[in-house]
């Protein structure tokens, strides 16, 4: 594990000037401010989290929209012993563009006992590329359609096409970062792709609108039908009543109530801070959102009373998604 001293060393190296939960990251969980009160499994699996390594041996993409503070695969261990989980699942976030390496190195630092990833992919990647991805850990690519501004439907079909084309015969899944007015146009399409698609963060719906807003209902077809999977990830970012997101509360019960087996949870650790602004370079230092792991997961015992419910949850449909 990176002491604080090493940690700021990598940020001097990489050229960035870390706030304080990341210096201090790699040596404890600071996100963690509420200690975890829910009953947590054998085996509970966080569903969605990136790493931030240390940008001089892990080069940023010069596209990207933002720059995320450092948090290495050792802040991601200690976040994992401060939850009481067992496995992780983590994602190639948009900084880092088509290379998977910071992914790859979290992979192999946390073990494949543990982890398993998502990753990127581009039209340069071949299937050699992919056999070695999936060795390393790989379960699934992303294709992440807010990244680039894709809200036209005619072209996040393009995309969704050469994704899965690019899959193959390979046992992955989709992972999609969309919005539901994109994904409402798509429903036949995603019904037919030859491969599992998962929603990032309650497929994008927006809290305060509720189980009844435009496109929802045609999410909770996908899931109802086994096509699709969603994640109950990203609170944060479908609500701005913090720290409970009451409004969330709705989406996730209708999201049960339709079928409890095409669930996953995810923290969104290290939580960056993404959005645009006007006062904001991409190549400024973005700081992480302020967000209390430890309370955003007890908040799924709130999101899903029974216990037998939660645990396939946190354990037994990652155990079938993500190949553990």
């Amino acid at each position: 594990m990176l002491s604080r001293r090493q940690t700021l060393a990598f940020a001097a190296i990489g050229g960035f000037v870390l706030t304080d939960r990341s210096a201090r990251a790699a040596d404890e969980a600071p996100t963690v401010k509420t200690p975890v009160r829910l009953q947590v499994p054998p085996g509970a699996c966080d569903c969605h989290v990136h790493v931030i390594p240390d940008p001089a041996k892990f080069p940023f993409w010069s596209g990207r929209a933002y720059t995320p503070p450092v948090d290495p695969p050792e802040a991601l261990l200690a976040l994992q012993h401060a939850l009481k989980l067992d496995r992780v699942v983590i994602v190639t976030p948009s900084v880092y563009g088509t290379d998977n390496a910071a992914t790859l190195d979290g992979l192999r630092v946390l073990g494949p006992q543990r982890a398993r990833g998502v990753a990127v992919i581009g039209p340069g990647t071949s299937p050699a590329d992919l056999d070695g991805l999936a060795k390393a850990g790989i379960r699934g690519i992303r294709v992440n359609l807010e990244q680039a501004g894709v809200f036209d439907p005619a072209a996040s079909a393009k995309a969704l096409d050469s994704a899965v084309q690019q899959i193959g015969q390979r046992p992955w899944h989709l992972q999609v970062y969309s919005r539901l007015s994109v994904i409402a146009p798509l429903k036949q399409q995603l019904s037919a792709l030859p491969v599992p698609v998962v929603f990032d963060h309650f497929a994008g719906a927006q809290a305060a609108l509720g189980p009844d807003q435009p496109g929802f209902g045609d999410v909770l077809d996908l899931v109802r039908s086994g096509k699709a999977w969603v994640k109950l990830s990203g609170a944060y970012r479908a609500s701005d009543r913090a720290p409970d997101y009451a409004d969330v509360l709705p989406l996730a019960r209708a999201l049960v109530a339709t079928n409890p087996d095409r669930l996953v949870w995810g923290s969104d650790w290290p939580h960056p801070d993404s959005t645009p602004r006007s006062d904001r370079k991409p190549t400024d230092l973005a700081p992480a959102q302020n967000v209390d792991d430890g309370r955003l997961l007890d908040l799924l015992a709130e999101w899903v009373p029974d216990r037998a419910t939660r645990d396939r949850i946190l354990v037994d449909n990652p155990k079938r998604l993500y190949d553990f």
